[in-house]
């Protein structure tokens, strides 16, 4: 079985991935070696999970996939965006942050969205994709599963937050699982070379 680096220190990520990815597709996921702190510098979702893929392949020596995602507030002109994980300094202050920006907003449209990108042990591009999971923010937060917004995220066509599915049930239709759906496949396919 093949090794591939999971580049993040989130190990909330590795067991969602491992979660979507068993008996899927016959590769390993690992967390990075210790010293991975990638600077994510990057404009977009795409450029911070290059960065990170290829800070993971420099110093695991193997092949690493990196994704970068966030939520995307229309309201907010797509803000926390990038700045997801950083809007705030604790996971209770960004959700608190949100629904404070959000007061008195009719059109609570929002999307989650997921970069991934598969780099192989040099640094080199084999893949990109994008998964994209659209909903709405919720005026209260409701729900104990998952992490991050989930709590206040309204998947679209259910009356249901993202932290109120089930694990088995977010990890059919998240924006993880969408873009890793496509590396899956992507992985599996004849001409693979990671």
């Amino acid at each position: 079985m093949k090794k591939i680096v999971f580049a993040t220190s989130n190990p909330h990520k590795l067991e969602e991935l491992q979660a979507i990815c068993k008996d899927r597709c016959d590769v390993e996921f690992v967390l990075p070696p210790a010293g991975f702190d990638p600077v994510e510098n990057g404009e977009t979702f795409e450029e911070n999970s290059l960065i990170k893929a290829q800070e993971a392949a420099r110093i695991s020596g193997l092949p690493a996939l990196a994704d970068d995602s966030g939520l995307c507030v229309d309201a907010l002109d797509g803000a926390p965006g990038i700045h997801s994980a950083r809007y705030a300094p604790t996971a209770r202050e960004r959700i608190d942050k949100l629904l404070k920006a959000m007061e008195g907003v009719k059109d609570r449209k929002a999307k989650f969205v997921c970069a991934m990108t598969l780099v192989n042990a040099q640094g080199d591009v084999l893949c990109k994709k994008i998964g994209e999971c659209h909903g709405k923010i919720a005026f209260t937060q409701s729900g104990t599963h998952g992490f991050g917004y989930d709590p206040v995220f309204v998947v679209d066509g259910t009356n249901y937050t993202m932290a109120e599915l089930s694990e088995e049930e977010k990890n059919k239709i998240s924006h993880r699982a969408l873009a890793l759906e496509q590396i899956i496949n992507s992985l599996n396919s004849d001409n693979s070379t990671y």
